[in-house]
């Protein structure tokens, strides 16, 4: 069972044109910088598809310490901006899916 102050991972995947992709990713590490100094940030990691066939070309996973914190950190006007402005800034269009999740299976090595 979840609560809404526990740790919640935000997810991300974009489709997006191979020849925007250096571009956008350098963007987007400028914002993510400003979210890392947000309150309940843990991490993020930008994942980077090998394959230029694949739909979503970057998985942006992310961890925050509860979902009120991530709800917080991106509610600020500057991120917001930011992000409409890096969607229209290449070529062809960005499509973001993002959502919110919860862990509900988890395996490690043995």
């Amino acid at each position: 069972m979840t609560t809404d102050d526990s740790p919640v991972t935000f997810i991300n995947v974009f489709e997006i044109a191979a020849e925007d992709l250096d571009a956008f990713v350098e963007k987007w590490e400028q914002r993510a910088r400003l979210m890392r100094d947000k309150p309940g940030f843990i991490d993020s990691r930008m994942h980077r598809a090998r394959s230029s066939d694949s739909r979503f070309q970057l998985v942006n996973v992310s961890h925050w310490e509860s979902q009120e914190a991530w709800e917080a950190a991106t509610a600020d006007p500057g991120f917001a901006s930011r992000t409409r402005a890096a969607r229209e800034e290449t070529s062809r269009p960005v499509t973001p899916n993002p959502a919110v999740y919860d862990v509900v299976v988890e395996l490690t090595a043995p």
